[in-house]
């Protein structure tokens, strides 16, 4: 998929864990905003998954996800 990050979770894919530890990541490490501000669009039972996040611009979290690629080899 283009224009896909692949983040190696550590919360098993047990009553939700993994996804509540991706968007948690996601908004709060990353896009510095709070949990409500985020949710899964597509793919909560797939390994694939849309994520939307409201209060942060698309350009600027793509910024930020190639930072933390490179730091944290996502």
């Amino acid at each position: 998929m283009e224009n896909a990050y692949r983040l190696q979770l550590a919360a098993p894919p047990v009553d939700g864990k993994a996804n509540e530890a991706c968007v948690a990541f996601l908004l709060a490490t990353l896009a510095g905003v709070a949990k409500s501000r985020g949710l899964i669009v597509s793919g909560a039972t797939a390994r694939m998954k849309v994520v939307e996040i409201e209060g942060i611009a698309q350009g600027e979290m793509e910024r930020r996800l190639g930072e933390a690629r490179g730091a944290l080899n996502l």
